[in-house]
């Protein structure tokens, strides 16, 4: 039995050398056996067994791109060349499959009878990763930052949503909605993700690199410090105080940490870090006075503390 990568080598070879002639190639799952589909019998295929089809990998393909250019209708959720099955494959969703959808078929069966249709339950969709620093929108309006990615979504800042208050993420796809929400008193919430969102343990550097977030081991007094936001991307400064109580104008926030590195309306609920290559997770971004044009002072919510209040596992790399 060869090696999945000396198939792969043999499947490469039999196409280029057989040209029209060669129907596709596949690992037979049960044996682990590599077969090559052949349009002609009397063909062989050393390392391989053969099977012979109607249609070349090159007819099923050239139907394919015809499929590719027409517009089809929401109801048909993807086409493939399938070579094990020597078909095109159209998948159509059994829930919405309509008038549309039938006519996608007979289009694409009058092109080539070899066409198939299988049912799907769902259509595929887009993912996308969710990365601290990133904007965040709320339904009632306000934008705010990411902070840090949690198992089934992420943390941010308690006064960017109350519980229950709905969010769409950077690219204004719709994210989740706002699980829990604490302010003021504290300055902490997390937002439950939908499926179209993925936890990473990215921070942005907005110069086109992320940090990966290993940790959240709290930096100690004098410590170095960077955060991220979406207003003013990335600023950095030191730790200049822990458990500092700040009276804002909805009420006292107790905790929260104090820094010499600026921000804006806007960077609330983004990430600080610190640690080797910025890799442990301090917290998110509260409030502050000042600006980054003359200088300000940021305070931020421990990270740890939200984790401990809310059940929650900080995603990391």
């Amino acid at each position: 039995m060869a090696s999945d990568l000396k198939s792969s080598e043999i499947a490469e070879q039999a196409k280029a050398s057989l040209g029209d002639a060669f129907g596709g190639a596949w690992i037979e799952q049960s044996t682990g056996r590599l077969t090559v589909a052949v349009t002609k019998p009397g063909l062989s295929v050393t390392g391989a067994d053969t099977k012979v089809v109607a249609n070349s990998l090159t007819k099923l393909n050239g139907t394919k791109s015809v499929l590719d250019l027409m517009n089809a209708p929401e109801s048909i959720a993807s086409w493939r060349v399938d070579e094990k099955s020597n078909s095109v494959v159209i998948e159509v969703n059994k829930n919405t499959r309509d008038a549309a959808a039938e006519q996608f078929i007979a289009t694409a069966k009058s092109l080539n009878p070899a066409v198939a249709v299988e049912e799907v339950t769902e259509n595929a969709k887009p993912l996308y990763d969710l990365r601290g620093g990133d904007a965040i929108y709320m339904s009632g309006g306000g934008r705010c930052s990411l902070g840090f990615s949690v198992s089934g979504g992420y943390v941010t800042a308690g006064h960017c949503g109350t519980t229950g208050t709905s969010v769409s993420g950077f690219n204004r796809v719709a994210q989740g909605t706002f699980a829990g929400s604490s302010f003021p008193g504290n300055d902490y919430a997390w937002v439950r993700t939908n499926s179209n969102w993925t936890p990473r343990p990215w921070v942005n550097r907005y110069n086109g690199t992320n940090v990966t977030v290993r940790g959240s081991q709290a930096a100690a007094v004098g410590a170095s410090i960077c955060r991220s936001g979406s207003t003013t991307g990335w600023r950095c400064g030191t730790v200049q105080a822990h458990n500092q109580s700040v009276r804002y104008p909805q009420g006292t926030v107790s905790g929260l940490t104090r820094t010499n590195a600026c921000a804006e309306p806007g960077d609330s609920g983004g990430s600080w870090v610190a640690g080797t290559g910025f890799g442990q997770a301090q917290g998110v971004t509260s409030g502050g006075s000042g600006n980054c044009s003359s200088g300000g002072t940021t305070y931020y919510q421990p990270v740890n503390e939200i984790l401990s209040a809310y059940g929650l596992r900080l995603t990391v790399g």
